[in-house]
């Protein structure tokens, strides 16, 4: 178990984030929050994905009060996004957001964010510092010469310094580019410096499997550092995926596990069953599972008896057949046609 660095804890709605707490996944809805029907269904997904905690672009008026419809109709804590326009953010408490996000680049000044914190005060909700690399505070872009690690926790580090001389401390902060090691330096910066809790990410990360190497790369460093208290992978497309890949990191550094991992060879000339279409197929069928389980599917003789023996379930397949091995031992024989079938009976028995 990697040790996590000691933080404060506070409560998003009925999620605990820092201290002690298991270190949550969060994604981000990516539609229209006026519009409650998708943004709940949408939501309710993501609930089914695992999802923690939530989050809603918060664009108008319309759209910080369909905030206290879409929480009638949901289960897990709603934070909502503000950039520009502090008067957002007070409709959006008012509407029961159990938390907010604000980026001291663009709020537009210490009044409007007193005006905020005053009112997360009388209601204990609280808020995310969100530094971003792309809207810097203009002054301290000069004075460090670009949105460097330095300056981006500088910035998060004099918002917390103003937040508490109002007396408020109900904050998690996040320093966040879409340059993987300039977000660890920041990230590493301010942990020095601050005991909040904070929430991990590589903005922007783009699309497609490079999206998540630089998501699993970056919230990995921190994260095998004991840096971090709950997550966000932020890809281009399905918020779905991010919650998958959030729980694939942290189940590669044994942190938390949820689901059904699947260990399977990358295959090669001593494969002797069509591997890909079964792991697919295995994939598809369990990706709703909540369980946690390790299931091996192997190709051939080199590893596939070890691996398979190692897992909670697994096949090691050869020609035309293969062993099935359930905690360790072998159950029994099986025909290749047979595989998917025998697998995923085994799995749904197990996740009863």
């Amino acid at each position: 178990m990697i040790p996590r660095r000691k933080t404060r804890q506070i409560s998003i709605g009925s999620v605990k984030v820092g201290g002690d707490a298991p270190l949550s996944v969060q994604s981000m809805t990516k539609t229209d929050t006026r519009d409650i029907r998708r943004t709940v269904n949408q939501i309710r997904r993501l609930e089914g994905a695992g999802c923690d905690i939530v989050r809603v672009a918060v664009v108008d008026e319309e759209a910080a009060h369909a905030i206290t419809e879409i929480k009638k109709k949901i289960h897990i804590p709603l934070i909502a996004d503000i950039h520009f326009n502090d008067r957002l953010a007070l409709k959006a408490m008012d509407s029961g957001a159990d938390g907010i996000r604000i980026n001291p680049g663009n709020i537009g000044g210490r009044d409007r964010l007193k005006r905020i914190v005053c009112k997360a005060k009388t209601r204990s909700i609280p808020i995310r510092i969100g530094v971003n690399a792309g809207s810097l505070e203009k002054d301290l872009f000069k004075q460090f010469g670009g949105a460097t690690p330095e300056a981006m926790a500088l910035s998060g580090l004099r918002t917390i310094e103003f937040m508490e001389d109002l007396g408020f401390h109900l904050i998690k902060v996040s320093l966040k580019a879409s340059d993987v090691l300039r977000t660890v330096e920041a990230y590493r910066h301010f942990s020095e410096k601050s005991d909040y809790p904070l929430h991990l990410g590589i903005t922007e990360a783009g699309i497609g499997s490079g999206a998540i190497v630089k998501s699993s790369i970056g919230i990995g460093l921190l994260l095998n550092e004991g840096i971090g208290d709950t997550l966000r992978v932020s890809l281009t497309g399905d918020p779905v995926e991010e919650v998958r890949v959030g729980y694939d990191i942290l189940r590669a550094l044994k942190i938390r596990e949820r689901g059904v991992e699947i260990i399977s060879c990358p295959t090669c000339g001593r494969c002797a069953i069509n591997l890909t279409r079964l792991v697919k197929e295995v994939e598809k069928a369990v990706q709703n599972k909540t369980t946690p389980l390790t299931v091996a599917i192997m190709g051939c003789v080199v590893n596939g008896p070890g691996e398979a023996r190692e897992a909670d379930i697994g096949i090691a397949g050869g020609k035309r057949a293969g062993v099935l091995f359930k905690k360790g031992k072998v159950i029994r024989k099986v025909r290749e046609k047979d595989f998917a079938k025998v697998l995923l009976n085994e799995i749904y028995e197990f996740q009863r």
